[in-house]
């Protein structure tokens, strides 16, 4: 069971920069290939990691104020966010193991965090 959660512009702070938990922001768009090619993977991290991420999927077209936010220049974009600071970033095709290996990266990161 997907546990993405469809944002927008309009709850786009609330969802992502007030989450207690890290979150994993998925920017797509509808005319992009790539795009269907790393839905699957983020739906995996979203169900492997719902106990410590919070995954979010935002379209860009309808949605440019989160997109200038996160400075998204192409999709598939992903940023790794916490609080109001970006901890890691991608653009592009991913891999689901490099998409693993940067989740897993920030969340040491943030456990050892005082």
């Amino acid at each position: 069971m997907s546990k993405v959660v469809l944002v927008s512009d309009a709850d786009f702070e609330q969802e992502v920069f007030e989450a207690k938990t890290p979150v994993l922001a998925y920017f797509w768009a509808t005319w992009c290939g790539p795009c269907r090619l790393v839905a699957p993977s983020v739906e995996h991290i979203s169900e492997q990691y719902s106990d410590r991420l919070k995954v979010v999927k935002l379209e860009i077209d309808p949605n440019p104020k989160a997109v200038k936010r996160c400075k998204v220049e192409g999709v598939p974009a992903l940023r790794v966010i916490q609080g109001d600071k970006i901890l890691k970033s991608h653009e592009g095709a991913i891999t689901r193991a490099a998409l693993t290996e940067m989740i897993d990266e920030c969340l040491i990161k943030d456990k050892d965090r005082p």
